[in-house]
């Protein structure tokens, strides 16, 4: 499996080791590569949009091509996901005319719903399919405020989503690659709804 991370801002070394301690967990080689410029994302099993600013990725994405590599990307079904100002640039509104959105996710945002820098928290998640609370970390995080009718709502802190999937496409209004928990990045690219480098019992048994 071959993992892309944007990486023209964020948490990009963060993301790429819970990738790969995600694919180990499932017993799958996973090679992670940091994409900059274009041409590499066709060669790209999943992806990974994280945050940073939001306005600035998004031009960047549209100024090197990138942005029409993601949108073919998701339109052959293959997985993405995208967190806090990933979240935003990935939507098909942020109400913002600064951000040209990649409209892979048919979500409106609210960005910088809970507020700035200094309101940042961590909070026990609840997620769909998973077990125990998620640890999420919001720093300057955007809420979902409307989601269109092929997408599903994972999770919601004190009412608002949070946390989204439609298709191929996993959001996260939060961060999860400062958690040292991977359960996200598994949910994205190696669950059964993701497909790359899944595995099924009889090979989880084999692997154990």
């Amino acid at each position: 499996m071959k993992a892309g991370v944007i990486a023209v801002q964020g948490d990009v070394s963060e993301h790429a080791a819970a990738i790969r301690e995600a694919a180990a967990a499932r017993g799958v080689d996973a090679e992670v590569v940091e994409i900059r410029e274009s041409g590499i994302v066709p060669s790209c099993d999943a992806l990974l949009v994280p945050g940073g600013e939001s306005t600035t990725i998004s031009g960047l994405l549209a100024d090197e091509g990138i942005d029409e590599e993601i949108r073919a990307h998701v339109a052959d079904g293959d997985p993405v996901l995208a967190t806090c100002a990933g979240l935003i640039v990935a939507s098909r509104d942020a109400k913002d005319d600064r951000v040209a959105t990649l409209d892979v996710l048919d979500v409106t945002v609210d960005r910088n719903a809970f507020g700035r820098q200094a309101d940042s928290f961590e909070a026990p998640l609840d997620v769909t399919g998973f077990d125990e609370p998620f640890p999420a970390v919001f720093i300057r995080a955007p809420v979902v405020d409307e989601v269109g009718e092929d997408v599903t709502v994972l999770a919601r802190w004190d009412g608002d989503a949070v946390a989204v999937r439609q298709g191929p496409v996993v959001a996260t209004a939060f961060h999860p690659e400062l958690t040292g928990d991977s359960r996200i990045h598994d949910l994205a690219f190696f669950s059964e709804e993701a497909g790359v480098g899944s595995v099924d019992d009889s090979e989880s048994e084999a692997t154990a």
